[in-house]
């Protein structure tokens, strides 16, 4: 996942900067640097952790509860 596409992501989610912040457990200049693709000159990589949630809340899962019996539960 590169800047465009994360940037992209998060519009398609209807999220701004802050909530995407909040359901990805990051802060906002997080956010800004992944969309940015670059801090201080340097590239900004989007870990693999954070494509993962990424594509967890586009399937309406906000939180998993550990649970290994069945799908994941979506909550909150």
């Amino acid at each position: 996942m590169d800047a465009e596409t994360f940037r992209a992501w998060r519009q398609r989610q209807g999220l701004t900067q802050d909530e995407a912040a909040q359901h990805l457990g990051l802060k906002r200049r997080m956010i800004q640097y992944y969309e940015r693709g670059e801090r201080a000159g340097r590239r900004v990589p989007i870990p693999k952790h954070v494509r993962l949630a990424c594509w967890a809340i586009s399937q309406g899962i906000r939180d998993f509860d550990g649970s290994e019996a069945g799908e994941p539960k979506a909550v909150g």
